[in-house]
């Protein structure tokens, strides 16, 4: 038995007469009226009692209506859920971010997100970019936020944000009441910064960025989460510096200044090189309209 038999079954049964179900199948009268003489001698049974004025369902068929029409309907199912997922928009995506591009950038992405595949489940999940990379090695996600650089060939790196640093600082710190900060006068100051161990190139980069500026940072590595490391500038034990998307966090004795000149950051997408379903292939492309329409307005995305 085939589903085509199936559905000139229910056509013939809905509309019980058999020239109104062929215009529906769009086929002509007799070719219809063969298939159905064919599957009632698979089953063994005559499923319509046919006369010259009207066609009604026998027991048969009366049986066989229901169950045609749910197989109908779970194929159809089948047929579209699978064409969702063809195109991305279904299923389930896993995703590696770095704190600060869930603070601004990550919600933005989300609504987007919804907006286009409500069908899919998008799990993000909190990681530092190697760990990142291990998890889109081992399957654990599909693609990433992260800061570059990545040093793996196995790896996509496409930066689609850049970001300006500020300083946080204690309310009541010597440079709180200035419009921005220059780094090279934060010399003087303990800097709370991430473990190493958790984002090295990150930390190398604002090593290197003081070091530029001629001082060696005095560093003090604390928690790997934002609001922590806030809570110890709010309680005057250091400065930090950070992307501009922490000033979504209003923090009670804390104030963000910028950088004079600027320095800044980039967020970027991660993906394994040789593998992109359609699923990534559609979170790819809403990250990237997300990030292109905060660059069309003219300000960044963390700033807005």
């Amino acid at each position: 038995m085939e589903l085509r038999h199936l559905r000139y079954f229910v056509a013939v049964a809905e509309e019980l007469h058999f020239g109104r179900a062929a215009m529906r199948l769009s086929m002509a009268q007799p070719p219809l009226s063969q298939q159905i003489r064919r599957l009632e001698a698979e089953i063994g049974a005559p499923l319509f009692s046919r006369t010259k004025r009207r066609v009604e369902l026998t027991a048969a068929g009366r049986a066989l209506l229901p169950e045609a029409q749910r197989l109908l309907a779970r194929a159809e199912h089948a047929v579209r859920t699978a064409q969702r997922a063809s195109r991305g928009e279904s299923g389930r995506l896993a995703v590696g971010l770095v704190p600060s591009a869930g603070l601004e950038l990550l919600p933005r992405v989300l609504r987007a997100w919804l907006a286009r595949f409500p069908r899919v489940e998008l799990e993000p999940r909190l990681m530092y970019p190697e760990q990142q990379v291990e998890a889109l090695r081992t399957g654990v996600v599909q693609a990433g936020l992260l800061r570059p650089p990545v040093d793996d060939p196995d790896v996509v790196v496409e930066p689609i944000l850049r970001e300006p640093l500020v300083a946080a600082l204690p309310q009541r710190h010597r440079l709180g009441r200035r419009p921005c900060v220059r780094l090279a006068e934060l010399r003087n100051d303990t800097l709370i910064a991430f473990p190493r161990r958790v984002a090295p190139r990150y930390y190398d980069h604002f090593v290197d960025l003081c070091r530029r500026d001629g001082f060696r940072p005095r560093i003090v590595e604390q928690s790997a989460s934002i609001p922590t490391n806030l809570g110890l500038v709010a309680a005057g034990l250091g400065v930090a510096l950070l992307p501009a998307a922490v000033r979504v966090l209003h923090r009670r004795g804390v104030v963000y200044r910028p950088l004079a000149p600027p320095e800044h950051v980039e967020m970027a997408l991660a993906w394994l090189a040789d593998e992109t379903p359609p699923i990534v292939a559609a979170f790819l492309d809403v990250v990237r309209a997300v990030a292109r329409g905060a660059a069309a307005s003219g300000v960044p995305a963390a700033l807005r």
